[in-house]
């Protein structure tokens, strides 16, 4: 298994994305804990991995700071950072108010920064390190309707491109993935949010999303994770301050 002694934290890993990324790098060897703000999600979830569960909302600074030094106490460092968790909601800009826009600046952005800040201060960034942080389709080209969260996840990408050229001499290295609409809770909510702001069926707002990727498909949660191992893996060094694009096709 080719992360034997590795440890690893996932935000937002007891649901979709994070949970399949979880159970891939557990799979491959490595000692995974996954964050959440849901404790009894996080519990039943990582039963199926051998994994540890902490609590912890990626929006307040105290709770990462404690939730990160509790991960890396149990652990002995951090050598892989999945800042995962995020809310994806749209709204109208005219009609919205300044707290929408704070609410996703606030766990999209600003948890990726502080997920990302504390687990370098446990990582052995000179001998080998991995962050990845989950942004979206809509952070390469903006997403109509959702102004607020294209505007978040277009800052992820820019946080984690300055800090791989801050570490370009480390062997850490860097990376965005950026999914399509992928076939998780968020969908359901997103169904309903559509529906209602767009007077359409449930079975309409869906097809509209499942339309929207390429490939006429819904991305599965482990085609993602594939691509985070492979971030992690062996012959990935050079792979670094990138957005990988998991779309189902040119947008």
């Amino acid at each position: 298994m080719i992360l034997t002694g590795k440890s690893a934290v996932i935000t937002g890993g007891g649901t979709g994305i994070g949970l399949a990324i979880a159970r891939g790098l557990a799979a491959q060897g490595c000692q995974v804990a996954i964050t959440g703000r849901r404790l009894s999600v996080l519990e039943a979830a990582s039963e199926s991995f051998g994994g540890l569960s902490v609590k912890m909302d990626v929006s307040d600074e105290a709770s990462v700071v404690g939730g990160m030094q509790n991960i890396a106490d149990r652990f002995g460092s951090i050598d892989i950072c999945v800042a995962n968790a995020g809310i994806a909601e749209g709204q109208n800009i005219q009609n919205s108010a300044f707290g929408f826009w704070r609410n996703i600046m606030a766990i999209n952005l600003d948890g990726a920064y502080l997920t990302i800040r504390e687990s370098l201060r446990h990582m052995p960034v000179k001998d080998w390190g991995r962050v990845i942080a989950i942004s979206s389709i809509a952070g390469v080209r903006g997403l109509k309707g959702a102004h607020a969260y294209s505007a978040s996840k277009h800052g992820v990408i820019g946080l984690i491109r300055a800090l791989s050229a801050d570490h370009a001499k480390m062997p850490v290295t860097f990376n965005a993935i950026c999914p399509g609409y992928v076939d998780t809770d968020i969908i359901v909510r997103n169904t309903e949010s559509i529906s209602e702001r767009a007077q359409m069926s449930h079975e309409d707002a869906r097809a509209l999303m499942v339309s929207l990727n390429p490939h006429g498909r819904l991305i599965t949660a482990d085609e993602v994770a594939s691509a985070a191992l492979w971030m992690c893996s062996a012959g990935s060094d050079s792979y670094d301050g990138q957005a990988l694009e998991i779309s189902g096709g040119q947008l």
